[in-house]
């Protein structure tokens, strides 16, 4: 088995310079829990210069690379009409047929529908080209409202901002939480937005400022999600009124104490579910709610699936790279 995972990119003419970077900025820049580098970035296209709009591309690798990718990334074109290379779709086929993980940015759900491997599967894209992309692959179910969509070897994402949800998203699958994490704060990126889709990622830790004065309160709530705190504790325990106190919390957090409590609580599951078998009842005990279905609405709430999907996705690849 291979140390390093390589994860191929492909540019093509007509190549948007956002989607090609992402993908390379945030996977190069991946540290494993060890310290290691997990991902070997390598940009390939059909030919050695590739047009990029307002600059040019010299690519050092061909497509043969796709053939011995892990993954491959397929960012958006800025013309959905031109057609994809044959060779290009010849390659794409053949390294999906050797279990290559192709996941498409943006307009690339283009170039993944050429090739016939979305068909009968859900997918995405921006949303202007939603209509094109359903209408011109009429065999694939176009769903715009979502941020991205994960079919097991094929996935696909929205628009420009989704690469970035998709790519952690990836990282999260291959090495778990706290390597996702630190991926996130890498790229000045958050761990979960708004979105139709169902975000599986949230912070390793729910927003701390640092240096600002609610820090110790935080810190402290971060450390006693165990226990059953009330706003009037909060209050008394950080020296101000209720009224007060929310209205630090609104400026210094966004948010209010009492859901940045419930977030604490639900990333600390997270924890406890990727690497313990402890049950599920148990978890929502240990990380204070009342009772586990208060939890279970929760945390679906929250992270968009159920403490047993989370765990049957997650689980096994986190436990697997410790």
């Amino acid at each position: 088995m291979k140390d390093v995972h390589v994860v191929a990119v492909l540019a093509l003419d007509g190549v948007i310079p956002f989607d090609l970077s992402t993908p390379i900025e945030v996977f190069s820049r991946v540290r494993a829990a060890d310290g290691g580098i997990p991902y070997e970035v390598r940009v390939c296209a059909a030919t050695p210069s590739v047009d990029a709009g307002v600059f040019r591309v010299e690519a050092p690798w061909g497509l043969d690379v796709l053939l011995e990718a892990d993954t491959i990334i397929l960012p958006g074109c800025a013309d959905t009409g031109v057609a994809v290379p044959l060779e290009v779709v010849d390659h794409l086929r053949k390294a999906a047929a050797a279990g290559a993980r192709i996941a498409s940015v943006c307009a690339g759900a283009f170039v993944l529908a050429a090739t016939g491997l979305l068909d009968g599967l859900r997918a995405t894209t921006h949303w202007l080209a939603a209509a094109e992309l359903a209408a011109r692959f009429p065999e694939i179910d176009v769903d715009p409202d979502v941020l991205y969509v994960d079919n097991g070897q094929f996935l696909t994402s929205a628009g420009a901002a989704a690469g970035l949800d998709l790519c952690l998203y990836l990282i999260r699958r291959d090495h778990g939480s706290a390597v996702a994490a630190d991926a996130a704060r890498l790229s000045v990126m958050p761990l979960e937005r708004e979105g139709g889709q169902a975000q599986f990622i949230i912070p390793a830790a729910p927003p701390t400022p640092r240096g600002a004065g609610l820090e110790p309160l935080l810190q402290w709530m971060q450390d006693n999600t165990d226990v059953d705190l009330t706003l009037s504790d909060l209050a008394t325990r950080s020296g101000m009124s209720v009224r007060t106190l929310n209205r630090r919390f609104r400026e210094q957090t966004g948010t209010t104490p009492l859901q940045w409590l419930l977030r604490a609580r639900v990333r600390r599951a997270q924890h406890l579910l990727e690497a313990t078998d402890q049950p599920v009842e148990t978890i929502a005990a240990q990380v204070g709610f009342g009772s586990p279905t208060a939890f279970r609405d929760r945390f679906k709430r929250i992270v968009g699936t159920s403490p047993h999907g989370y765990r049957a996705t997650f689980r096994s690849r986190a436990t697997a790279t410790r």
